[in-house]
């Protein structure tokens, strides 16, 4: 039997449907629609050169071939990336589960509880852990949340602290080396010193310490972090969470930031990446804290209910003013790392973190009666050792016995233990050395007076579920709360939420790509080289680049690294004072934030009635700031989702000022295999793989952003210290902790590209071009669809523009968001790009059935939405103003809405066969942050 093309398995309308859809929107064939929506201008004259499709099982055959490239040694080289072991129930029911890798942003709070607890969960975790009141929902890795730290200290930092930012010698050197590539643009300076013999002179806003250090030692930090406040600076500790369970917490010595990952609580190498960092801080600046936080909150019933809190900060909202560009975070591997916790609970993690600091005092024992010199005697679980030129000797001899150790230098050994470390590695670590035998169990270590004597993780979660069947069914519990994509289509607009196919999915967790470290030798990592490659180069075919870098781990940071490079190559010209960037003023908030995080100055360009970019408008800013002008960030097709016929022209206008153009990748799924963004005139753009291609949204992360560039800015891509391979020598430095970021999820998106082939990549943009128009088509009627282009065609995605409902009926577009949830649907996006309207996104993999459930379902609420406007339902005590509907509220037995209780919860009659309800009703925001409370609340909290 032959088997299925894997395109037909992701494109969700058959071909027949395809022909009627189109002939719904008024086209006779699917060709005929995308000659009439996307410019000729902008249309490419030559396919993909790519290679043929493979099937799903050939695929899979050659990952296999690839992942036998990669050698799974035992690591023992430490800086911050640890061995774990990953709960098989957390593996299983998370990692590999659909129900959390596929769910979105929890933008909509009521149908995202069991995410949003979990998330407290990791909160509270984070806290408790660091001794610091207030976490965030985690951030990328540990190197970009030490430079978001260093950033948030110069905001709140005292006035005369200058723009100075001292890091301690003992800091990772891959945090070292983004902390200067985020402070460059920014005009901080950046001063690296021994802190262990005091605090240099000068003035400086803020002091970065590592606990314990990249050495492995233990210190005492108390004296070093009241001298620091003693002269007015904020002082950061990037601290081990698993150290934490036996070391004094940060907040105990007084630190005002705590920063580092959890990557050891569960979550794999990955070879750096995808990995959850995290951020707690001390009381008073929580609404200067970047990224996402979850907070407490009620519903409309008064019932506890869970949201994302003090929203108004961030980017999507402040844009330039915002606390950071960070739009996602690292939402699924939180939530692992939170699972592990409350799997293990507090004696569990203290317990495994005795074993690992067991095994690290049993090395240094071994060595000391060699005779070699252990550098530090106050140590966690990294030995530093000095073994004056026998380096090589001893690391290739661990080598020979499966050990990867760690070469600092010339002179110096590092060896870190961790949850995976045995006896027979201790013995094969120490006969690498020239012992015979490994030596019994040896004392402690830690100095006593840095135990840890407080207690954490109290709450209940962290107790009550030690058996894997407790687990296995409080993950389900969570699960059941929220719609992902295993539920219901998420037509999001901007958001691409396709299909993830369990194929593209399978081989992140192959021990081949999951086990290797970041820093192996790489040797050992020819897979991965060989795989990095050649996604790197199909994505360059696709975007019509020069280059693609993998190395962002998000959009966020792809932006950054695309304008840094920018910035690079006004320097190198002499032009380094170009520094305004223009954006539209429709433009995604991340692209407003990221100029300012690279320098940059931003200067809005106003949108016409029609969504296009105003070009009298974009001509007299060029004419005012020509001198100065850096770039123009736009998106395309536009953030109104259509394609704007000017693009060419915005590119030429700028270029002739001596400007870069940007263009923001985020709507590439409307143009793969029909138009390159190379070849009409960007310079440069990040991609996003969590969208285009095919990486999950994971609830809010990962996602891996890599940026593409035409050739003269080649030399500007990020590079890494402790990796010359990652990138050219005269690059902008590391944007992320990792050389090739994200890059155990890298197999998803070449997967993805090697089945679809050149032909089914082009397939797939037309579908989604096709359902955006079908659906703009069955709803224009209905609602009107605010933005169009050629023909009254719209590219990926429409907004439908709720405004004169609102007037007319008080009805809003967050009633209409909140009572799709009632039809067990999640919401489109709201209120973005315009305030008052949902855009919605479809998607080329949602079939022709699901696209019409949506729909039936808005034109429903239309309905109810007349019968509002009629005065059947009343104004303000109706379906809509009401929704969500829980199963609570229906059963109540003093029912006293004028509607009745059918037409609250099965307005459709398919809903009586297959419902999902809300677990909370509509949940005050404004409450949340009135009340902020962002880590896990005692359960007689909410008795009342």
């Amino acid at each position: 039997m032959t088997e299925v093309p894997f395109v037909d398995r992701h494109v969700g309308p058959s071909p027949a449907e395809r022909t009627e859809m189109a002939e719904v929107a008024g086209y006779d064939g699917v060709g005929a629609l995308i000659d009439a929506a996307v410019p000729v201008r902008i249309r490419t004259d030559r396919p993909l050169d790519l290679p043929p499709a493979l099937s799903e099982v050939g695929a899979l055959a050659r990952l296999r071939e690839l992942a036998a490239g990669n050698q799974v040694l035992t690591s023992m080289i430490g800086l911050g990336y640890y061995g774990t072991i990953t709960p098989g129930v957390i593996l299983r029911n998370v990692l590999e589960n659909p129900g959390w890798y596929t769910a979105y942003t929890p933008y909509q709070p009521e149908i995202s509880q069991g995410r949003l607890e979990a998330l407290l969960n990791f909160q509270t975790m984070v806290s408790d852990l660091t001794g610091l009141p207030v976490a965030n929902a985690s951030l990328l890795d540990e190197g970009t949340a030490a430079a978001e730290a260093m950033t948030l200290a110069h905001r709140v930092a005292p006035r005369g602290g200058g723009d100075t930012f001292l890091v301690d010698a003992d800091v990772l050197p891959q945090t070292i080396e983004v902390i200067r590539t985020r402070a460059l643009p920014l005009g901080i300076e950046v001063v690296v010193a021994d802190t262990s013999a005091g605090l240099p002179e000068g003035d400086f806003f803020g002091v970065l310490l590592q606990y314990p250090g990249a050495s492995g030692v233990v210190r005492d930090l108390a004296e070093v972090t009241e001298a620091a406040h003693g002269r007015g600076a904020q002082v950061v500790v990037a601290a081990d969470l698993l150290a934490l369970t036996l070391l004094r917490a940060p907040g105990e010595f007084g630190a005002d930031i705590a920063v580092g990952t959890t990557q050891r609580f569960g979550v794999p190498y990955g070879f750096g990446g995808p990995h959850a960092g995290y951020m707690s801080v001390r009381d008073g600046i929580q609404r200067q804290l970047p990224g996402r936080l979850v907070g407490v909150s009620v519903d409309a019933d008064g019932d506890r209910a869970y949201r994302l809190a003090l929203q108004t900060r961030e980017q999507h909202i402040r844009r330039e003013k915002a606390t950071s560009n960070i739009c996602t975070a690292q939402v699924l591997l939180a939530v692992m790392a939170s699972m592990y916790a409350v799997y293990h609970g507090p004696d569990g993690l203290k317990g495994i973190a005795e074993r690992v600091h067991g095994q690290a005092s049993r090395v240094a024992a071994g060595l000391e009666a060699l005779g070699a010199e252990v550098v530090h005697q106050a140590f966690f679980d990294t030995v530093l050792v000095r073994v004056p030129g026998r380096v090589d000797e001893v690391v290739r001899g661990a080598r020979e016995r499966g050990i990867n150790l760690r070469p600092v230098d010339a002179d110096h050994v590092g060896i870190s233990c961790d949850e995976t470390t045995t006896d027979e590695h201790v013995a094969g670590v120490l006969r690498a050395f020239g012992a015979e035998d490994a030596p019994p169990a040896a004392g402690s270590a830690l100095p006593a007076a840095l135990r840890r004597e407080s207690e954490f993780l109290t709450h209940p979660v962290f107790h009550a579920h030690r058996s894997e069947t407790s687990m296995l069914r409080y993950l389900r519990r969570l699960q059941d709360k929220d719609i992902a994509l295993d539920r219901s289509m998420i037509p999001l607009g901007s958001c691409t939420m396709k299909l993830n196919a369990t194929t593209e999915m399978e081989p992140i967790t192959w021990p081949e790509f999951a086990q290797i470290h970041p820093f192996a030798p790489l040797e050992q990592a020819q897979g991965y080289v060989e795989l990095i490659g050649e996604l790197e180069s199909w994505l360059a075919e696709i975007t019509g680049y020069a280059k693609v870098s993998v190395q962002p781990n998000a959009g966020s940071q792809g932006e950054l690294a695309g304008l840094l490079a920018v910035h690079g190559y006004h320097a190198a010209r002499g032009e380094s004072h170009r520094n305004i960037c223009l954006i539209p003023s429709s433009a995604h908030g991340t692209n407003a934030a990221s100029a300012v995080m690279a320098g940059m100055r931003v200067v809005v360009v106003k949108s016409t009635e029609s969504g296009d970019i105003d070009l009298d408008d974009l001509h007299a800013k060029i004419d005012k700031h020509r001198d100065a002008l850096a770039a123009i960030m736009v998106t395309y097709p536009s953030t109104h989702g259509i394609y704007e016929e000017t693009i060419a022209d915005v590119c030429k206008s700028v270029h002739d000022a001596g400007g870069q153009v940007y263009v923001d990748g985020a709507n590439l799924n409307a143009l793969v295999g029909l138009a390159r963004l190379g070849e009409f005139g960007s310079d440069v753009s990040h991609l996003n793989l969590h969208k285009t291609f095919c990486i999950p949204h994971g609830g809010g992360g990962p996602g891996v952003g890599p940026v593409g560039v035409r050739e003269h800015l080649v030399p500007f891509l990020p590079n890494h210290p402790l990796r010359p391979e990652a990138g050219p020598e005269t690059g902008s430095g590391p944007i992320s902790a990792a050389p090739w970021g994200s890059a155990g999820i890298l197999p998803i998106s070449w997967a993805y590209i090697a089945m679809m082939g050149p032909d089914g990549l082009r397939e797939a943009t037309e579908a989604a071009v096709l359902a955006a128009n079908y659906v703009a088509k069955r709803l224009a009627d209905h609602y009107p669809v605010l933005y169009s282009g050629r023909g009254g065609l719209v590219a990926h995605e429409c907004i439908i523009d709720i405004r004169k409902i609102t007037k007319d009926t008080k009805v809003t577009a967050e009633d209409v968001a909140k009572r799709l949830i009632d039809y067990g649907l999640h919401a489109p996006t709201l209120a973005f790009p315009v305030a008052g309207t949902l855009m919605i996104e479809p998607t080329e993999s949602e079939d022709r059935a699901e696209l019409d459930r949506f729909c039936d379902a808005m034109i429903e609420i239309r309905r109810e939405i007349d019968r509002v406007a009629s005065g059947e339902f009343d104004a303000d005590d109706n379906p809509l103003k009401n929704a969500p509907h829980t199963a609570a509220s229906l059963l109540t037995v003093d029912w006293k809405h004028p509607y009745t209780r059918e037409d609250a919860a099965y307005p459709v009659p398919s809903l009586r066969e297959n419902k999902y309800w809300s677990p909370v009703r509509r949940i005050d925001q404004a409450y949340g942050d009135r009340n902020l409370v962002c880590s896990c609340p005692p359960p007689e909290a909410f008795e009342s």
